[in-house]
């Protein structure tokens, strides 16, 4: 199967996933429901649920154990858009080509989605489906997520990126950072899947495990180097909003150039771990291009 066509599946099934979660709340606060389902469903790349399925398959766990823990991820990283972009924070206003939560709604009602959206990710570890065998996993995917999702990941990373801002940082405190506000999520893709493996070697899991910090830092390398040389259309997001908030970047700390050195030599390290592996990587390696090469 080639990229595209996995990724198409992948979207449709997670989507339509969601969709059925979002329409089976009832209607006593419709105002916030939509603005769920809106954030939720106006587009995204779905990487990480991807991400979620790629190594999964490649593991041998069946497709139907990857869609709860493939939904989740997106319902987390979802409330983190929502969080991000509010006044109190980015204060953006486009998001993947549509008006942002709080400008879509409002204040207040993007606030809750977020909250109802990270509380319903965790909803669905408890209640998806999942084979027999593997029903005694629900606490570790819990476990997993809240972890990679709170303090000691994405939440700490943004408090640290709010605490850099209009600083000058150094590379290792850059890549910490980012380490835990993007890598965290993308880490927690992979770790995910390993827990529901039936057997998989240590020296394998540290590799995929390694690969998944490496892509997490190249993703945000390139989102950085996107900030500088793409366009707003092409983002859906507003085209140098880090430099104008006085963000610290990789451009910014190292130079363009430096930078796309740098992006290079990431996709080489992950490229290298994944070939370390004894599973048909072959997926793994033409997404890890897929977020070097990416546009948007």
């Amino acid at each position: 199967m080639i990229l595209t066509d996995y990724q198409h599946y992948v979207r449709e099934t997670v989507d339509q996933y969601l969709v059925d979660k979002i329409d089976a709340l009832p209607e006593h606060a419709k105002h916030l429901k939509d603005a769920m389902a809106y954030t939720l469903l106006i587009g995204g790349k779905r990487m990480r649920p991807f991400l979620v399925f790629a190594t999964g398959e490649m593991l041998g766990i069946a497709k139907q154990d990857l869609i709860g823990p493939a939904a989740a991820i997106e319902a987390i990283h979802a409330y983190s858009l929502v969080h991000d972009d509010l006044p109190a924070m980015d204060d953006d206003e486009l998001r993947r080509g549509h008006p942002t939560c709080h400008i879509k709604f409002d204040e207040a009602t993007a606030i809750l989605a977020g909250d109802a959206l990270q509380t319903l990710a965790f909803e669905i570890l408890c209640e998806c489906e999942l084979s027999s065998h593997l029903g005694n996993k629900r606490i570790d995917l819990v476990k997993i997520l809240s972890q990679s999702a709170g303090y000691l990941g994405m939440c700490g990373g943004q408090a640290m990126d709010l605490a850099a801002t209009n600083k000058q940082i150094k590379q290792a405190e850059l890549e910490d950072l980012h380490s835990k506000k993007t890598g965290a999520l993308i880490n927690a893709c992979v770790a995910m899947a390993i827990s529901l493996a039936d057997s998989i070697a240590l020296k394998d899991s540290q590799t995929l495990t390694q690969y998944a910090a490496i892509i997490g830092l190249a993703f945000q390398v390139q989102d950085d180097i996107l900030d500088v040389v793409s366009d707003s259309e092409t983002l859906g997001k507003p085209q140098g909003s880090d430099l104008a908030l006085n963000k610290s970047t990789y451009p910014a700390l190292l130079g363009l150039q430096h930078a796309q050195d740098y992006l290079h030599e990431l996709h080489q390290q992950a490229l290298q771990a994944l070939r370390a592996l004894p599973y048909n990587t072959h997926i793994l390696e033409s997404f890890t291009d897929f977020i070097i090469q990416r546009k948007y």
